[in-house]
C-alpha cells in the first residue's frame, strides 16, 4: 500500500462548491458539509460504520454518498488519523479505504486530511458546553468531521488564495 500522507488543497482545487467532511471511526462515522462558498463547516448526521477494509460498499458508504448527492459536493475530505510521530496505522488504512470508496462512487477527488486530536478537541469542546461524552458520542463525531473540514477550509482559504 502507498504510503499515507496528509494532503493540502493546491492547484487541483475543484473550485467553488460544497465539501464532505468525514471522520472515520471504528462503530461511527461523523460526517459534515461545507457552505458552496466553502467558508464554513456544519455537521450533518453520524452514520454507522458498516463496510469493513473488503468486501463490498455497504449501508455506511451508500448513506454518505446519498448526502454528497443531495448536496452536490465537489470535493471529499476525510480525516486521517495519523499516529502521533506522523505514521500511518490500521485507522489510517480504514480512513483511506473510506475516501476512495466515497471518490470511486461520486466521482469526485477525496482528500486526506491530517487529524490528529480533533476528536479529543471536539470532545473537550462538546464538555465544555455542558454535553456529556457519553450520551454525545454520535455529536462528537459530527463535532469532529466539522473540525476536520473547517481545517481543511480554512487551508484552502490560505492556499488557493496564494496560488
Amino acid at each position: 500500500m502507498a504510503k499515507l500522507i496528509p494532503e493540502r488543497p493546491g492547484a487541483d482545487d475543484p473550485g467553488r462548491g460544497r465539501r464532505l467532511g468525514v471522520d472515520v471511526g471504528d462503530v461511527r462515522v461523523g460526517v459534515a458539509i461545507s457552505d458552496p462558498d466553502g467558508l464554513l463547516a456544519t455537521p450533518v448526521e453520524t452514520v454507522a460504520r458498516a463496510t469493513g477494509r473488503r468486501g463490498p460498499d455497504g449501508p455506511d458508504i451508500d448513506r454518505m454518498v446519498e448526502i454528497a448527492e443531495e448536496n452536490d459536493v465537489v470535493e471529499i475530505v476525510v480525516g486521517l488519523p495519523l499516529m502521533l510521530d506522523g505514521t500511518a496505522g490500521t485507522s489510517a488504512r480504514k480512513a483511506a479505504d473510506v475516501a476512495f470508496r466515497l471518490s470511486r462512487r461520486l466521482g469526485v477527488p477525496s482528500r486526506l486530511c491530517d487529524e490528529r486530536m480533533t476528536t479529543v478537541t471536539a470532545s473537550r469542546q462538546l464538555t465544555e458546553a455542558g454535553i456529556d461524552s457519553r450520551g454525545g458520542r454520535s455529536r462528537i463525531d459530527q463535532a469532529a468531521a466539522v473540525a476536520i473540514l473547517q481545517n481543511w477550509l480554512d487551508m484552502r482559504k490560505q492556499d488557493v488564495t496564494e496560488t
